[in-house]
């Protein structure tokens, strides 16, 4: 049965998604994607025909793999990248955490330049967020500001790995130990990436990985958190499982032995430990087959990322004659990235704008991203909702980000035919308002 149905997809996929010729100037170049075969389909119609289609099997097997690749004692997937980041902060206002415990309008120390969903849970569990500035080559923390940052309201850093690029970890981690703060590594532009030969994602007190088709493996929708903390394993699981108290995997029931015999709150006694709640949570899941989808991607995630990196050098030797108009990426020193995309700065005083530049890639069929949310203090609900925020310094670079920077794709869906094709488009522009 199973090898007649991996023929059958096989040949189904083979119809749906033939091979396409690229065009120049007629085929669209996303800047990021999905890439899949025959392998997905096959795992994603297994997961469909268990029947039991909320996390199962697949989820069990995904989490433990992810958690052995990396190199981290636990792994809870979730149903989105911007999910995990809010169970990651939820995580660190737990009662479970005592003394620890993050509380209304203590600080949490962030960067102002990127997406949105690290800042939010900051906002929404009424802590209050401190903006620091970012280098503009490698855009990650500056590490004086964040040094600066720190005082007595300070509980918490929580940054992100930007566009697969890693920061400055001995001294982010260096500070965090000193001042004894919470740290999560927002993780979910950099799967893969190491700094000193060890996986990011795993420094921190928590981390969090998204698995949105753009990023480097996909579940169509889907996330993950991670960390060594029993504690804050439980914590998340609990939150993510609707806040119950219960810690039974999805279809067990009775783990603890004592399903019947427990006494909590004002519960009566023997109330059912599956319909008790602890935390203030939600259900934040995912799906069998979304983690089937992870499981195939997973397998191939080296893969992806050698072609990450080697569209990310070929695109780098290709443009650096332009370094006239660009300011261009810079891995953090003792790192290797899992590029997301290649970021290119527009330097002062050029005789474009830089939504003209893009406006032509696009009018050519090349797709660019900005670096997300820019100065997120720009941003019309941050103005609107009139959020209390703290910051360091100017933003100087933040602000350079949101006026003049933007990224290529370069996942691997991206052929180096493709790539040439970025690079002529590219020179032509410049040929004409350069």
């Amino acid at each position: 049965m199973d090898k007649q149905l991996e023929k059958l997809i096989k040949k189904i996929y083979q119809q749906k998604f033939p091979k396409k010729k690229f065009v120049p100037g007629q085929t669209y170049i996303p800047a990021s994607g999905k890439v899949f075969n025959d392998k997905e389909l096959y795992y994603l119609v297994q997961a469909c025909l268990d029947g039991w289609w909320t996390e199962g099997r697949f989820n069990a097997k995904f989490e433990q793999k992810l958690a052995e690749k990396l190199g981290v004692n636990f792994c809870m997937t979730t149903n989105s990248g911007s999910s995990a980041n809010l169970l990651a902060l939820s995580a660190l206002t737990s009662l479970r955490l005592k003394e620890r415990r993050l509380k209304p309008g203590d600080e949490v120390i962030t960067c102002a330049a990127g997406f949105p969903t690290t800042i939010n849970p900051i906002i929404q569990h009424q802590l209050t967020p401190v903006f620091v500035d970012v280098n503009l080559t490698t855009l990650a923390v500056n590490i004086v500001d964040l040094e600066k940052a720190i005082t007595k309201k300070t509980r918490a850093i929580f940054i992100a790995h930007t566009l697969g690029n890693p920061f400055n970890l001995n001294q982010v981690v260096r500070l965090a130990k000193k001042h004894r703060l919470w740290l999560i590594e927002d993780n979910c532009d950099a799967l893969g990436a190491k700094y000193q030969n060890k996986y990011t994602g795993t420094f921190g007190d928590l981390a969090t990985l998204s698995f949105y088709p753009a990023h480097h493996i996909t579940m169509g929708e889907g996330g993950a958190v991670l960390t060594n903390n029993p504690l804050l394993t439980k914590i998340v699981h609990s939150i993510r499982d609707w806040g119950r108290d219960c810690w039974c995997r999805t279809g067990q029931d009775n783990t603890c032995g004592c399903r019947f015999s427990m006494q909590l709150g004002k519960l009566p006694f023997g109330y059912d430990h599956k319909y008790i709640y602890s935390e203030i949570g939600y259900n934040l899941k995912i799906t069998d087959m979304q983690a089937a989808l992870g499981l195939a991607q997973l397998g191939k995630l080296d893969r992806f990322i050698k072609i990450r990196q080697q569209n990310f050098d070929y695109l780098y030797s290709k443009l650096a004659e332009l370094k006239d108009y660009f300011i261009f990426p810079q891995a953090e020193k003792h790192s290797e990235p899992s590029w997301f995309g290649f970021p290119l700065t527009l330097k002062p005083n050029l005789k474009f704008k830089r939504h003209e530049l893009l406006q032509f890639l696009e009018a050519n069929k090349i797709g660019t991203r900005l670096v997300f949310g820019g100065n997120i203090t720009k941003q019309p609900y941050f103005v609107n909702y009139k959020i209390n925020y703290r910051q360091v310094g100017k933003l100087a670079n933040t602000d350079t980000i949101m006026n003049n920077s933007f990224w290529l794709g370069i996942y691997p869906g991206i052929s180096k035919t493709m790539l040439n094709y970025v690079i002529a488009t590219l020179n032509k522009f410049l040929e004409k308002h350069g």
